[in-house]
């Protein structure tokens, strides 16, 4: 059984797709106005409706997922948000917003299924970002959210190894899912996949399939795409050089 959060979303769709399509029990957390626009799933997918930055909301549906099935394959913590603006033109207010949703969301859900994941000696899938382990101009949100759940995570495998659990973080580059659904009134926060700047785009469903099969073939980290993958190489190598690479492409 997989708990998919954020997934009303192109991404979460596409990795709901794949695994019901391979027999899989598929439970979709998301806000409830984005489950409700989903059209009817079959009797693998079920839906529960939160707000992963409502902590007494999550700890409820925690606990019926816990209730209901004691033991979880998978957890994929795919919920976010984007936020694409200049330091200097946005609110700290904003800062926080993507940091209770990228990162404590994903922590809350991680706490409240620790148990079941262990009992099924499961895994734990943070989908992360390019973002997660280099700078990316005007995200300075995103990137900060982005690297702190690197952090947890890859410290939360050294703890859960000796339960059997498997962590594993995903880092896609640019995943064209909501192309230019960016709210201005909200300092340029959007749901992922809504950048106007990004380059060599893929799909959802490519990125779903080559996350899942580098989760299957034991990947602790999967770099998504050619663009994740020069990045993660050029920036260990060479931070400098990277550092100009990325503004000379997205920079204005």
């Amino acid at each position: 059984m997989a708990v998919i959060t954020g997934g009303a979303g192109g991404l979460g769709q596409a990795f709901a797709a794949q695994l019901v399509a391979e027999g899989w029990q598929v439970v979709l957390v998301d806000l409830p106005a984005a489950l409700e626009a989903l059209p009817a799933g079959g009797q693998q997918m079920q839906r529960m409706a939160c707000d992963l930055t409502d902590e007494a909301a999550v700890a409820m549906v925690c606990a019926e997922l816990t209730q209901r099935h004691k033991a979880i394959d998978l957890v994929i913590h795919n919920a976010g948000v984007t936020q694409i603006g200049l330091f200097s033109e946005t609110t700290l207010a904003s800062q926080r917003r993507v940091m209770e949703i990228n990162y404590f969301g994903s922590v809350r859900m991680a706490s409240g299924l620790l148990q079941a994941v262990r009992t099924a000696r499961g895994t734990h899938l943070a989908i992360s970002s390019v973002a997660g382990f280099a700078p990316l101009y005007k995200r300075t949100a995103y990137a900060a959210s982005k690297h702190a759940l690197n952090g947890f995570f890859s410290s939360l495998a050294s703890e859960e190894e000796q339960h059997g659990v498997k962590v594993v973080i995903a880092a896609p580059s640019f995943v064209a899912t909501n192309p230019g659904r960016l709210d201005a009134e909200t300092d340029g926060i959007g749901r992922p996949g809504a950048a106007s700047d990004g380059f060599d785009e893929m799909g959802p469903q490519q990125a779903a399939r080559i996350i899942l099969d580098g989760w299957r073939r034991g990947k602790r980290f999967i770099p998504v795409g050619r663009v994740a993958r020069l990045g993660w190489l050029i920036n260990r190598l060479s931070p400098r050089l990277y550092y100009w690479l990325m503004k000379r492409k997205i920079h204005d």
